[in-house]
């Protein structure tokens, strides 16, 4: 028997996004210490907290980095503190001089070219107030390296001297970005308008993802979102080409991916949805990703997909994605079985922009034997392991310190 507080139950489980460590929600207090910015800008559509680096008395060697994706404003004390905490970031840039200008929007889930202007808006607002002439770093983590790209080639287009000389991503999902579309359909599962749900269905969703669950119809595809904004983007020269092009990868290089089989239950649920299940994702066709049950009111719906690679194993940046909804379904009462809590989320042949992710034998592909002229950026690199999507670690920050241009 089930009763109101199953049915509440079910309903609130939609109260979460899914969500890297430097976008998540912060916790209250912090814990770590993030001083006071110098300045606080407010900018179309979005907005920034400046930090000198030591002893300057204003800009004069500025590094523009632009906060990734997830639904609602930017928290820049959350990402200072996730930028700082597990290898010092922020802290080093200052120490060598260099001022920090951390970018954030009003609506993070917001199209990339409307969080495109607030990036625009940053580096004139930088160029304005700078003091001398150095060149300018800029670049963002996850879905802020594709909206400062398309930023500074859309400033390209215009003939506006941006004075960039390096441009980065940080594990940014250039070909595309992969969020379990079993986990796409759960959202809009849920008996009842959520957070999850208007995470997965936004304008930036849409763009970014590789293959979108559309809750009109069922429909699993390249969301017209995403045409539109590749388009866009290819009209503007699809890169700037001023500066020199660097990108991150939290994923390794060599090709090995995680220890998921194709088809293995990833997590399966009992007590609130019982009966639910989701699948990684396997080759081939009418494969099925997930069967969904609910009580109330009752409902049942098995989400299959074709011609997908094995995405969900792949080596990348990943994603606590069955994990932070099992740790929803448990808040409420839940029987989970979490098999496997993290997935991609970010191939690193996206996050290098080196090839596509439709194909098994590119999603998987070596980049390490692969012609580095092959990616559509000057320099790159990948990690030593598979690691959380934005992890700020050792190893990428040191190579990305040691680019910087004088």
């Amino acid at each position: 028997m089930s009763g109101p507080q199953d049915e509440k139950a079910e309903q609130s489980v939609g109260a979460f996004t899914l969500a890297d460590p430097l976008s998540s929600t912060a916790p209250t207090p912090l814990p770590y210490p993030v001083p006071e910015p110098d300045e606080k800008w407010q900018l179309p559509n979005g907005f920034a907290h400046v930090f000198y680096g030591e002893r300057n008395q204003g800009l004069m060697r500025p590094v523009i980095m632009a906060d990734g994706f997830n639904l609602g404003r930017s928290d820049l004390q959350w990402l200072y503190a996730g930028l700082d905490r597990d290898y010092p970031l922020l802290s080093e840039l200052r120490r060598r001089g260099r001022d920090v200008i951390l970018l954030g929007f009003d609506e993070r889930s917001a199209s990339i070219l409307d969080n495109a202007q607030a990036a625009m808006a940053a580096v004139q607002r930088t160029l304005a107030e700078q003091l001398g002439g150095a060149p300018l770093t800029v670049g963002g983590f996850s879905m802020g390296g594709i909206i400062t790209r398309y930023a500074l080639a859309d400033l390209e287009r215009q003939r506006m001297d941006h004075r960039t000389r390096l441009y980065f991503s940080y594990d940014s999902p250039h070909r595309g970005g992969v969020v379990p579309i079993g986990l796409q359909a759960f959202s809009h599962f849920i008996p009842l308008a959520n957070d999850f749900a208007r995470q997965m269905n936004s304008p930036a969703a849409r763009q970014m993802l590789w293959r979108h669950y559309d809750p009109s119809n069922g429909g699993i595809g390249v969301a017209p979102e995403r045409v539109a904004f590749l388009k866009k983007l290819e009209e503007i020269g699809s890169w700037p080409r001023i500066p020199r092009l660097i990108g991150l990868a939290n994923g390794r290089g060599d090709g090995k991916g995680l220890d998921i089989k194709p088809g293995d239950t990833t997590l399966a649920v009992e007590k609130i949805y019982p009966g639910t299940t989701f699948y990684a994702q396997a080759q081939n066709g009418d494969v099925t990703v997930a069967e969904l049950r609910r009580l109330l009111p009752p409902a049942q719906k098995t989400i299959k997909t074709n011609g997908f690679p094995e995405l969900d194993a792949a080596p990348g940046g990943t994603l606590r994605s069955f994990g932070i909804l099992a740790d929803m379904l448990k808040k409420f009462g839940a029987e989970v079985d979490l098999r496997h809590e993290d997935v991609c989320f970010v191939p690193s042949v996206s996050a290098v922009s080196i090839r596509d992710i439709d194909q098994q034998k590119d999603l998987y592909a070596d980049i390490d034997a692969l012609d580095p002229g092959d990616s559509e950026l000057d320099d790159f690199i990948c990690s030593t392991a598979n690691t959380a999507h934005t992890a700020v670690t050792e190893e990428l920050c040191t190579w990305l310190l040691d680019r910087l241009p004088d």
